[in-house]
């Protein structure tokens, strides 16, 4: 399956929820092409290309068009993930009740501060000394990490090594997928560097056509 369509079914199952929670039973190629910004036949085609079907005049079971995405993400049931590195970042993800209303649940931080530590806390913060055990233990596949960047790469490869297989990198540092664990980088300078850009290119077009 290509990225772009993955990305967008994550897109239409985040849709989907909001509108089964207002009551929706059914929905329209239409309900979900207004509210992501893209053409109604994109999103035909889309299911189309993952056989997801629906009534021409009926439309698509809310309910049962999830329950498909999930199983074409690969998702079953709740999600766990840990967070590695409790600074300001790590301690926002970590507190962040969004994840809660995508199924995926974060059961741990990790962090070498002894300030950050706290076993009883609702979300427990534990020293790295207790990572490997705890990821074994509750069969761990995912974890965010947001430590600093001249530790990235060691913590990758420690991640790697206790069974993490796929990790969001909120680091500086930029980093591959291997052949056992898939990496996305989240550089939040450089999506605010690309919004001033946006921004910049937007006021050059209206300078130069002006109406």
């Amino acid at each position: 399956m290509e990225y772009d369509i993955i990305m967008r079914l994550a897109q239409y199952k985040k849709v989907l929820i909001k509108l089964r929670s207002m009551g929706f039973i059914k929905v329209f190629s239409d309900n979900l092409s207004d509210a992501l910004g893209i053409s109604a036949s994109l999103v035909r085609k889309d299911f189309a290309a993952c056989r997801l079907t629906g009534k021409r005049r009926g439309g698509y079971q809310v309910n049962e068009l999830i329950e498909k995405i999930n199983l074409l993400l690969g998702v079953s049931g709740e999600q766990k993930v840990v967070i590695v590195g409790c600074g300001k970042l790590g301690s926002a993800l970590l507190n962040y009740r969004g994840f809660e209303n995508e199924q995926i649940k974060v059961v741990a931080g990790f962090d070498p501060n002894p300030q950050r530590q706290n076993k009883d806390s609702g979300i427990p913060v534990y020293p790295p000394e207790e990572m490997e055990s705890f990821i074994k233990k509750h069969g761990v596949k995912v974890a965010v990490l947001a430590v600093p960047e001249d530790v990235a790469l060691t913590m990758l490869e420690h991640l790697q090594s206790f069974g993490i297989r796929g990790v969001l990198n909120f680091t500086p540092a930029p980093m591959r997928s291997s052949a056992v664990c898939n990496v996305e980088n989240v550089n939040l300078a450089l999506e605010v560097e690309k919004l001033f850009y946006l921004i910049s290119a937007r006021k050059l077009r209206k300078e130069n056509d002006p109406e």
